[in-house]
């Protein structure tokens, strides 16, 4: 029987530094920057042992998100001109937002739930959040699911 798979996404700083080298040598692999995985685990500075131990199960979440749908949870304060600011950086992103819902403010917060197709010519999907947590009175930006 085959084991189930469960899949995470977490801020970078909870990702142990093994598994950011295991990314790096990856990138420098791919871009030609390093001809063997020899090199680019001295480079980086980690074992080959585990590099071959974790490089199928890890990469960049923005690297899967073109052509997706994800669902995103965002927490702000109930003040006029947050969510258009939160809108505007979508847009600017070229996120294609499919649905969006805002719960009734309890305490002067309000929930807002955003589906979201990422598009071929739609930026990095990391750089998205980090941008929406930016704009002033956002508290938090989760991602519900990936579709």
């Amino acid at each position: 029987m085959a084991e189930k798979t469960t899949l995470f996404v977490l801020n970078e700083r909870a990702v142990p530094e093994v598994l950011l080298k295991v990314v790096e040598a990856k990138k420098l692999l791919e871009t030609k920057k390093c001809a063997s995985v020899q090199e680019a685990t001295e480079r980086v500075g980690i074992s080959r042992s585990s590099f071959y131990k974790y490089k199928d199960d890890i990469k960049p979440f923005h690297e899967d998100t073109k052509g997706k749908t994800i669902n995103l949870v965002i927490q702000l304060n109930d003040e006029p001109g947050i969510l258009s600011r939160v809108l505007d950086e979508i847009a600017h992103f070229r996120v294609n937002v499919l649905t969006i819902h805002q719960s009734l403010p309890v305490g002067g917060f309000a929930t807002l739930t955003l589906s979201v197709d990422v598009l071929e010519e739609s930026g990095n999907f990391s750089d998205l959040v980090n941008a929406i947590e930016q704009v002033e009175g956002v508290h938090y930006v989760k991602i519900l699911a990936r579709e």
